[in-house]
């Protein structure tokens, strides 16, 4: 069979490799340049390619393979409609090649957290787990290899195309607006995110929190609902399945006894976010059938994925958290509101099409002062001014951010970098942003002067 894989990012370039590895013959189209590697790559694999746009060459195929990312507007979908060729997404194309039970993890915010607890877990227990998402490692890597388990933090993205896939386990971390632009509405972004409960196998389970219930129409299926309680026991009105929280244990009814998974003081983790998340971890080894109480002292061990709420420094009582990953509004109320103290929190970058309504109270009620920078910048001070926040200051590189923010904060506060955008208007991606902001809090820390002084 001929294909055509769309897209030579890190996903579609491993779809081509493991493509031409399985027998297919297999042709690359993408709208960017190549850089040398990969046209060396892709010619040693016998693996033919375009550049810099797309020609009528890519419909010469048997089937048009989509790497993550590619839209319903995008070019080549658009030509491959038109002549009537079939079109199959990423997941699709590669699950009659996987092997061992699949743990699928989506959601706005928390995904790739939460997938990297549950591999932990399981390869902390001795499992021969893989991982497989947002984390450089695409999920056609593990194609063809036998494994016990594998674990994919899933996007919108992915999930709007998939039609066959099938889960044994589904994780919706949360809910919120994200990705508008790609999608075109909140209701076909929450449309996406949905499929990964329809695509839950007959026996599978799915693991929620209750306030999206309805949303994601989780109907009569098996699995966990998660939500916090004041009550002490935490249990007293639980009933089966119910996975409640609180600051002092984290309880799952069990087959009609309250089965106690962790306490949140002994997580390694900022924040009530990242409790939910090893709580749908932990919920997801119980119904695998696996040892939770082995499982649950694994948790001490676990080391938080960079620049999600990651400690950086210390300088004078003043705290510095790098928080890169929180690129849209949720993620950042996220961390304002589960990171207890005062704080000054940088934000900006390039925008999703949110709107910052909901950022801006945020603020006004959690933060000291905001420092702003980027292409939305003026949009978010807006924000705050409609909300009568007035304490923020624009600057024009994460210099001066940091600079300016150490200076404002007092003993015993936090300067959070949680921008709230995407970092694209200035660097290539979160990770090169949360590794610039790292270095010049070390320099801060490093320096000799005392603050203010």
């Amino acid at each position: 069979m001929k294909i055509t894989v769309v897209g030579s990012g890190v996903s579609g370039k491993a779809l081509a490799l493991f493509a031409k590895n399985a027998g297919f013959d297999v042709f690359v189209t993408e709208q960017n340049k190549l850089d040398d590697d990969t046209k060396e790559l892709y010619d040693e694999n016998g693996i033919k390619w375009e550049e810099g746009g797309h020609t009528r060459g890519l419909l010469d195929c048997d089937l048009l393979v989509l790497s993550s990312g590619v839209s319903e507007k995008s070019i080549p979908v658009k030509m491959a409609r038109q002549e009537g060729l079939p079109l199959k997404g990423e997941l699709d194309f590669i699950y009659p090649y996987l092997s061992g039970k699949i743990i699928g993890v989506t959601g706005t915010n928390g995904k790739s957290t939460t997938a990297a607890l549950v591999h932990h877990l399981l390869t902390k227990l001795g499992y021969n787990a893989a991982l497989a998402g947002n984390f450089g490692i695409p999920l056609a890597n593990f194609a063809m290899k036998k494994f016990d388990y594998i674990v994919i933090e899933v996007s919108s993205f992915q999930l709007h195309w998939a039609t066959h896939f099938s889960f044994d386990i589904a994780i919706v971390t949360n809910i919120c607006p994200d990705h508008i632009d790609w999608h075109g509405s909140f209701e076909a972004y929450v449309k996406a995110k949905r499929r990964i409960i329809d695509l839950l196998a007959p026996d599978g389970y799915c693991i929620y929190r209750t306030k999206e219930e309805d949303l994601l129409q989780i109907g009569n299926r098996k699995g966990a609902r998660l939500y916090w309680s004041s009550n002490t026991p935490v249990y007293g009105n639980a009933v089966q399945d119910d996975l409640v929280l609180s600051n002092s244990e984290v309880v799952l009814m069990a087959n009609d006894h309250n089965l106690k998974l962790f306490s949140p003081t002994t997580l390694p983790l900022f924040g009530r976010h990242n409790v939910e998340n090893a709580a749908m971890a932990m919920a997801a080894v119980y119904y695998l059938g696996r040892d939770v109480n082995k499982a649950s002292k694994s948790l001490l061990d676990f080391k938080n994925l960079p620049h999600r709420c990651e400690r950086v420094g210390e300088k004078d009582g003043v705290l510095f958290i790098d928080d890169s990953k929180g690129t849209n509004v949720a993620s950042t109320i996220t961390a304002i509101t589960s990171i207890p103290g005062r704080k000054v929190v940088i934000l900006g970058g390039r925008g999703k099409g949110e709107q910052y309504d909901e950022l801006a109270k945020v603020v006004k009620e959690h933060v000291k002062a905001a420092i702003l920078l980027g292409e939305e910048k003026e949009a978010i001070s807006k924000a705050l001014e409609e909300a009568k926040f007035y304490n923020f200051y624009f600057v024009s590189s994460m210099e001066e951010a940091v600079s300016m923010a150490f200076k404002i904060a007092d003993q015993g506060e936090i300067v959070l970098l949680s921008p709230a955008c995407t970092s694209w208007d200035m660097y290539k991606n979160y990770h090169e942003r949360g590794m610039h902001f790292q270095k010049i809090v070390k320099e801060i820390v490093k320096a000799d002067t005392v603050k203010n002084g």
